[in-house]
Order: C-alpha cells, then sequence, then structure tokens
C-alpha cells in the first residue's frame, strides 16, 4: 500500500472517528434532557404525594378515600418512575420523509414535555413496534434503526442499522445483541428491552386471549419474552387486567429470585409471582416427593382418589344410634341417615356446604320420633325441641361421625397416613402406587401435594356459607364510580396514567383504608380469578397441577412457555397436546423460539447429541454465535478434582459466574459435599452457602435447581448420574445448556452417548 493510501485511509478514518463523536454527542444531550424531564416529574410527583399526605383525614368518608387513593396513585407513579432509572432510553427510529413523527425514541416508559409533546415511546406502545419488527427485507417506513449504548446516564456509543441504505451508509446493527449475550452474568437477570428480536417481538404482541404456548429451546430467551410480555398485556389490556391481575408461576422460589428485578425495570410491580408449591394458602410446598410418590400425586387418578375419600366420610352406621334425652329414648335408624346422606348429595354443593342439609335432615328424623316418643305437639314445641337436640353432647357428636365438617389438609393427612383407608378409597391404584404415597409425616407438605389439597377445596367447600351482603354490594358501587372520578383528575394532574382500575383502587379501600394490593389480596383467597396466568417451565406441571391453574383462570387467557425436551417430572408433560388435552382440549396455538441467544454453538452441539442418543425428537435452536471455548472432559478422582478446576477457573473470571452441576447424588458427586469442599478452597462468601443463593460468584446446584439459570462457566460433574435420573436425558441436556462461556465435565463413569466428542 502506497503512503497517498496510508494517508487517505487514515484521514478518513479521523473523519469517522469525529462524526461518530458527534453522534454520541448529539445523543447524549438528547437523552440528558430526557433524564431532567424525568427527574422533573419524580420531584412533582413527590411534592404532589407530600401535599396529599399534609392534608388531614376528616370529613365525610369520600373526602378521607379521596386523600387516600390519591396518595396511593402518586405512590405508585414515584415508584415506576425511578424503577426507570437504568437505559431509560435505548433507542432511536429514522423513519422515511413525510411519515407523521418521523423521528422516534424509544424507551421503557413514554414521556411527554411540558407542551404535551412525546418525546419517549414506551417500548410497548404501537409507535415502538418497528424497533423490534422492522428488517432489511421489510423495513416498513423505517429508514434507521439506532441502538444507544449507556453507562448510567450517559450513552457512550451508537450501533446503526440501516435499512433502507443511501450510498456509502454502512449497516451494521448486531453490535447491541452481541454485546447483551456475551456480558457477564449476575445474580439476576436483566430484561431484554433494548435487544427484543422479531421473533420474540411476535410472541410479546400476540392477543392475551386464548392459551398461547411458546415452545423455546435452551437460551432462546423464553424466560424473558414472558416477562416482557406480561408487562405487554399490564401496558395494552390495564384496564381489564390491573383488577383481576397477572399471575406468574415460576417453578422454584430461586428461579423467582433471579427475575424478580425484570418487571419491576419494566415499569410494573403489581404482578403476582408464585411458584405451585405456594398456590394453596396457609401451605407451603417445599417436601421433596419420590419419583414414584410425585408420578401418582400428579395423575388425574387422584381425582377419583379424593372424591372417594371425601365421600367415605359420610358415614351410614349398620346399626341404629341410641340417645337418652332427659329421660327420653329414642334412635335414629340407618335408614333415616342414608335418606338424609341422599338428600344432602342431591343438593350437588361441596362436603361441608351440603353438610347444612344432611344436618337438618337428621335433626328432622329426630324431632319427630322425640315428639312422638313425649307425646307433644310438634307445632307447638318444636323450636324448642331442636335446640335441645342441638345442644346435646351425644347427638352433635354422632351426627358429626356421620358427616363430619373437613379441611383439605385433615382428609390428605389422613390418607397418607392410613394404609388401610388409602386402600379402601383408591382401589384402582397399585399397592406400589400406595406405597409411594405413604409418610410418616403426613404433614411435610410437598409442591405435589397442592394440587391436591386444592382439588378437596373444591370438593369440601368452606366450613361455612357466606352469605350476600347487598347493602356492601350497593356501597362498593358507589365508591367505584367515586374512584373513576378520581383517577380522572389524577390523570388530568398530567402526572401520568393510573397504573391501576376504579374497581381496583375502590377495594383498596373499601373499609376506610388500604385493603392491600391484588398480590396480597390474592395470596389469601384461594378462589382468586386472574386476569392472565403466564406459566415459566410449564413442562413441567403435572395433570393435576393444570387442574388447579385452570380454576385461577377460568377465561383461559394464559402464555405457557418451556421446552418439552427439558422435561424432568416424572408426571411432567411428554408433549403439549398430551398436558393440554384435559384443560382445553385442542384450543390452544403454539409459537416457537427458534435462536439460542445464550449456548455458544461449541457446546449446543454437544446437548444436541444427547437428544437425539435418547431418541428424544427435538429441534435444538440454532446458537447465535460459534463460541471462543470448546468444550472440555477430563477425569474425575474425588472431591479434588472439582475444588482444582473450579480454583483456576475462578482464579481466570474476572467477572461473572461460575455453576457446579451435580446429580444430587450422596456420594462423592453429591451438591453438599462438593459444596463444602468448594468453600473451603475460595476466598469467604466466593461460594453460595446454599442453592438459593444467587450472589455469590460460585454456585454448587444439583441440575434440577439449575433449570431457568445461566452461567458463565459450567462445571458438569459425572454426567452417567445425571442421566440416571428419571428423565435423565432431558436433565443431561438442561445441565449442558446453562453455559455462556465455558463447560467442562468431570467423570469417572464413562461419558454418556452423544458426549463421545469430548472424551
Amino acid at each position: 500500500m502506497s503512503q497517498s493510501t496510508q494517508s487517505d485511509a487514515d484521514v478518513a478514518a479521523q473523519a469517522d472517528a469525529r462524526e461518530v463523536a458527534r453522534v454520541v454527542a448529539a445523543e447524549d444531550a438528547h437523552v440528558g434532557g430526557l433524564y431532567a424531564r424525568l427527574d422533573q416529574l419524580r420531584a412533582q410527583t413527590a411534592e404532589q404525594l407530600a401535599e396529599v399526605r399534609r392534608t388531614e383525614a376528616t370529613g365525610t368518608h369520600q373526602n378521607r378515600f379521596e386523600r387516600d387513593a390519591f396518595a396511593t396513585l402518586y405512590e405508585d407513579r414515584l415508584s415506576q418512575l425511578w424503577s426507570v432509572e437504568n437505559r431509560l432510553c435505548f433507542g432511536r427510529l429514522d423513519l422515511r420523509e413525510g411519515t407523521q413523527d418521523p423521528r422516534r425514541y424509544v424507551g421503557r416508559l413514554g414521556l411527554a414535555d411540558e407542551r404535551g409533546t412525546q418525546v419517549l415511546v414506551d417500548w410497548r406502545a404501537p409507535a415502538a413496534q418497528d424497533f423490534y419488527q422492522a428488517t432489511a427485507a421489510s423495513p416498513r417506513d423505517v429508514v434507521r434503526r439506532r441502538h444507544l449504548l449507556t453507562s448510567g446516564r450517559r450513552v457512550t456509543g451508537v450501533d446503526d442499522e440501516v435499512l433502507v441504505a443511501a450510498d456509502g451508509e454502512r449497516t451494521t446493527g448486531d453490535a447491541a445483541l452481541l454485546a447483551a449475550v456475551t456480558a457477564p452474568r449476575t445474580g439476576r437477570m436483566g430484561d431484554i428491552v433494548a435487544t427484543i428480536q422479531a421473533e420474540q417481538d411476535r410472541v410479546i404482541r400476540a392477543s392475551e386471549r386464548g392459551v398461547l404456548v411458546v415452545q423455546g429451546g435452551p437460551g432462546t430467551g423464553k424466560t424473558a419474552v414472558a416477562l416482557h410480555r406480561t408487562a405487554y398485556l399490564l401496558y395494552t389490556h390495564r384496564d381489564r387486567l390491573a383488577r383481576s391481575g397477572v399471575l406468574l408461576l415460576g417453578p422454584s422460589p430461586v428461579f423467582l429470585r433471579y427475575v424478580e428485578q425484570v418487571l419491576p425495570a419494566l415499569g410494573e410491580t403489581g404482578v403476582v409471582t408464585l411458584t405451585l408449591g405456594e398456590m394453596y394458602p396457609g401451605v407451603v410446598g417445599r417436601g421433596e416427593d419420590s419419583p414414584a410418590a410425585a408420578r401418582v400425586k400428579g395423575s388425574l387418578r387422584m381425582v377419583d382418589v379424593l372424591e372417594a375419600a371425601v365421600a367415605a366420610r359420610q358415614r351410614v352406621p349398620s346399626r341404629p344410634i341410641r340417645f337418652d334425652l332427659d329421660g327420653t329414648r329414642v334412635q335414629l335408624r340407618p335408614e333415616a341417615i342414608a335418606s338424609a346422606r341422599t338428600r344432602a348429595r342431591r343438593t350437588r354443593k361441596p362436603h361441608n356446604l351440603a353438610r347444612v342439609t344432611f344436618v337438618r335432615e337428621v335433626l328432622n328424623s329426630l324431632v319427630n320420633s322425640l315428639a312422638r316418643a313425649r307425646g307433644v305437639d310438634l307445632g307447638e314445641e318444636r323450636d324448642d325441641l331442636v335446640a335441645e337436640l342441638r345442644e346435646n353432647v351425644d347427638v352433635r357428636r354422632e351426627v358429626n361421625l356421620c358427616w363430619m365438617p373437613l379441611t383439605p389438609q385433615k382428609v390428605l393427612a389422613a390418607l397418607y397416613r392410613n394404609p388401610a383407608l388409602l386402600a379402601e378409597v383408591a382401589p384402582g391404584l397399585s399397592e406400589r402406587d400406595r406405597d409411594a404415597l405413604h409418610r410418616e409425616d403426613p404433614t411435610a407438605w410437598t409442591e405435589a401435594d397442592v394440587p391436591l389439597l386444592d382439588e378437596l377445596a373444591e370438593l369440601l367447600g368452606p366450613l361455612e356459607e357466606t352469605a350476600t351482603d347487598a347493602r356492601a354490594a350497593a356501597e362498593r358501587e358507589e365508591q367505584v364510580a367515586y374512584a373513576r372520578k378520581v383517577l380522572e383528575d389524577f390523570e388530568a394532574s398530567g402526572v401520568g396514567n393510573p397504573l391501576v382500575s376504579p374497581e381496583l383502587l375502590a377495594d383498596r379501600f373499601a373499609t376506610g383504608g388500604p385493603s392491600g394490593t391484588v398480590a396480597e389480596r390474592a395470596a389469601v383467597d384461594r378462589t382468586w380469578a386472574y386476569g392472565h396466568v403466564v406459566v415459566d417451565e410449564a413442562q413441567e406441571l403435572s395433570a393435576m397441577a393444570w387442574r388447579l391453574v385452570e380454576r385461577r383462570c377460568p377465561s383461559r387467557s394464559m402464555t405457557l412457555v418451556g421446552d418439552v425436551a427439558q422435561t424432568s417430572n416424572p408426571a411432567g408433560a411428554r408433549s403439549w397436546a398430551q398436558a393440554l388435552k384435559p384443560v382445553v382440549d385442542d384450543r390452544w396455538r403454539l409459537e416457537e423460539l427458534t435462536v439460542n441467544y445464550r449456548t455458544p454453538a461449541r457446546i449446543s452441539r454437544v446437548a444436541a447429541d444427547v437428544l437425539r442418543a435418547a431418541g428424544i425428537a427435538a429441534n435444538p435452536p440454532t446458537p447465535v454465535r460459534e463460541g471462543e471455548h470448546d468444550p472440555v472432559a477430563r477425569p474425575l478422582a474425588g472431591p479434588g478434582s472439582v475444588v482444582e478446576l473450579v480454583r483456576s477457573r475462578f482464579d481466570a473470571l474476572e467477572e461473572g459466574r461460575i455453576a457446579v452441576l451435580t446429580a444430587h447424588e450422596d456420594g462423592h458427586v453429591g451438591s453438599d459435599a462438593l459444596r463444602a469442599a468448594v468453600t473451603a478452597a475460595l476466598p469467604p462468601g466466593s461460594v453460595a452457602a446454599s442453592p438459593d443463593d444467587l450472589d455469590a460468584t460460585v454456585s454448587v446446584l444439583d441440575v434440577h435447581r439449575a433449570k431457568g439459570l445461566e452461567f458463565d462457566v459450567v462445571v458438569l460433574v459425572e454426567p452417567a448420574a445425571v442421566l440416571r435420573r428419571p428423565r435423565g436425558a432431558n436433565d443431561l441436556y438442561v445441565a449442558l445448556t446453562r453455559a455462556t462461556q465455558e463447560l467442562h465435565v468431570l467423570h469417572a463413569e464413562p461419558l454418556p452417548t452423544g458426549m463421545e466428542s469430548l472424551a
């Protein structure tokens, strides 16, 4: 190359650098203005909140309602304004000439200036859709899509994707995505709002009606899509969903902690997040079932077992029951009890509510016998005779023995504790299945028990029937109307759109003060019906669990995300059609995510080979990058081998996280023993003290607990042991796809089929 040519290249490079600096400076100034407006709104909202709080709660109930309601609205808005500090604005759309609003900045929430002009478009708004959907093949009205790279409140760079190129313009557009997928992992999931891809955006913005199944292999962003879809639905359908709420059902408490920062960062703080084990108020299913017990409990055969268990508590004695009532002897014949039971069952009410009919019929029979025995006029003495019977201890005891008030916990614990009772009500279960259900501590509830408790609650009903208070209903209608006026005044104040509906606001202040958020009220109300339910790792739900979810969402407005190739629950789904047939028959639609943003191709190929070797039909997603590190297998010679490898990776890792994954077996591959050994070898605080700790650099987990999580470096210990688990090939697939950078395999046994390339 000549000196002249080199000089021309240098001049061109310098010109490019000056142009980039100019663009970055201009964008930095614009984003600075957006933050200034955000600060202004924060200060304005804080002052309005303080002014409301300074107002004394005097006067009528409506005066107090108005003050507290406005305080709540300002608190919600202030919380939202503070939640969007990080990456407030992350993109810009340049549209073709003649388009209305040809330059649009896209961010975490919508902002308008003091004149009401839109200066930042909420990423969920229709006006922002082209930021995610436009392509060079189908640019729509987009000429240029710009990603803003930021640090704190400063713009540090731009990444332009020119969709309609003029002469000399260059198209890049993948720097922001690659920076996101290769960034070191932390103990919390981050949002992907700035880098949502077109196929993900299509799922996020899909109609909320009906059941949408999102099938995606490891690393496709299923969870991120589910969370962003939740935020989108609340933004788009707030009037309908704000009152009933959205439920996010996650696979484990550690998973929910992992994702807990995403929705607040997207401006949504009112979503109810639960695990299946927390879906029955008053019970937390934390115990672990054997694979055999989990399979039986998850089977639809348990519906018949539970129905029979309740029916068995509606007893008819074989002999008459005799009573001595202040010297008068009467008897209650089995035929009378059988007749009362028949009448009670014909009401088709749950057990505890039908008991009212049973008791009334039994007392009628006894009253007639008592009146005849005493020779009194039944019409004149009836009330006194009934009162006498109700107060008699023997009568109460015998009636209760025939039709006892029951709780779900009492019925289920009796089944687990009493093999003879279980054999009586579950003749369709094999002896082996019944043995699997038996346990010494029947109240050590597991996750698989929760759907059974909920099923029993449906069969039993509440212990007392609650009467409808018409006056309270009328008062609520009045409060809703008043709340609607409060919301109109709040929106007119210019602070922003309210985040609640009139009904929800009225409910929160129905008794003269805050009565709790949707999450707080739903947590104690087993019959709460959600407007939309999102289930992550949905393939893990058993048939009985699906019945519970169905009851929580009568509208069947659901988003189910998962991957049937990763099913580890023995009672979980083998296919979506099989899992959903009892729930919605064939009335569901499928979307597939096909791109793997997490796992490099070098690792993904090994995981795909394991699936194929196990005969599992799946279409592994296509990785977006090859990766820099080949997966490596090494000999395992006890915990020392693990400690040595983890210590070397820990010393080499500048940022990010390391996971040691095991099969959760006893002995040298047990996670507890390894955790102790690794902890002793690394600096204090470097190793998570328990599987639930997400903040340490190194975590030691069994494969099941690692589902949904991701790490820079994964050390997989003894894959053959993982393969021996129920659904072991699925679990091994999960383990192999947790890594974003490096995969190291330690083994004493031969490598499973499909992993020979690592030897």
